[in-house]
């Protein structure tokens, strides 16, 4: 599978500022200035195809396999297991060398809230993508949703890497519309961990590493774009560092 990045905007004042800002602070941190505790895995994505009608993106409507890579965080973080909002980042490697960068974050999964980002303690739930996608004139969300017949995430990113050790936790990817139910394509299962130099090593680009026909949308996708960037740039990174392409 090909995938073209899209042509980079040429950056004006705000983004060159937000994205030295973002830079500095990431310096000031000496690590990722989003999501710094994390914990990252190899992971196995399989896409079953969309139910229903076709989305336009070829990634979630013809099935396939592919080697990833994901890494569940904390946002603030909060200690231990005290509410916060979870983070949920995914990596699918393509043969072409690209990736397809899927950032989702604890949330609601009604149409009301599914572009909310809601604190909670559990590591199982509904993580979304929260700004959505564009995909010709429509718009699409993604998300990450619990199996209830997979072994259960628990509370802190200790027993995350303690389910991860003993069985292959699985989450299901799902598309919806801004007021549709969500849809099923697909599952990823969690394998073994990577060390603390892998993770540290891992940078993902939500906005640029996604398959054709698909783009990020709204304002949110333009500070984030800059924000990322900015992270990135501190720690040396690009958005194709690191992720394992082993299987589970």
């Amino acid at each position: 599978m090909t995938v073209t990045p899209p042509a980079r905007r040429t950056a004006g004042p705000a983004a060159t500022a937000v994205e030295r800002a973002s830079a500095a602070l990431g310096r000031l941190r000496r690590g990722r200035l989003l999501h710094p505790a994390g914990a990252s895995f190899v992971a196995e994505v399989t896409i079953w195809g969309t139910p229903g009608p076709p989305t336009g993106v070829g990634l979630l409507d013809i099935p396939g396999r592919y080697a990833g890579t994901v890494r569940l965080s904390k946002g603030t973080p909060t200690p231990g297991s005290w509410p916060d909002v979870l983070g949920l980042a995914l990596r699918m490697h393509f043969d072409s060398g690209r990736s397809f960068d899927l950032l989702v974050s604890s949330s609601g999964a009604a149409p009301v809230l599914r572009s909310l980002p809601l604190p909670r303690r559990r590591f199982a739930g509904t993580y979304s993508t929260i700004t959505g996608y564009r995909v010709g004139r429509r718009r699409l969300w993604l998300a990450a949703l619990a199996d209830p017949e997979a072994v259960d995430l628990g509370h802190s990113l200790a027993s995350v890497a303690a389910a991860a050790r003993t069985d292959a936790p699985r989450l299901v990817l799902a598309v919806a519309s801004a007021v549709g139910p969500w849809r099923p394509v697909g599952q990823f299962s969690i394998g073994a961990r990577l060390s603390a130099r892998e993770d540290a090593a891992l940078a993902f680009d939500p906005v640029r590493n996604l398959p054709p026909g698909m783009r990020a949308a709204g304002p949110l996708a333009w500070l984030r774009d800059q924000t990322y960037r900015g992270s990135r740039r501190a720690r040396g990174a690009s958005g194709q560092s690191g992720g394992s392409t082993a299987t589970v």
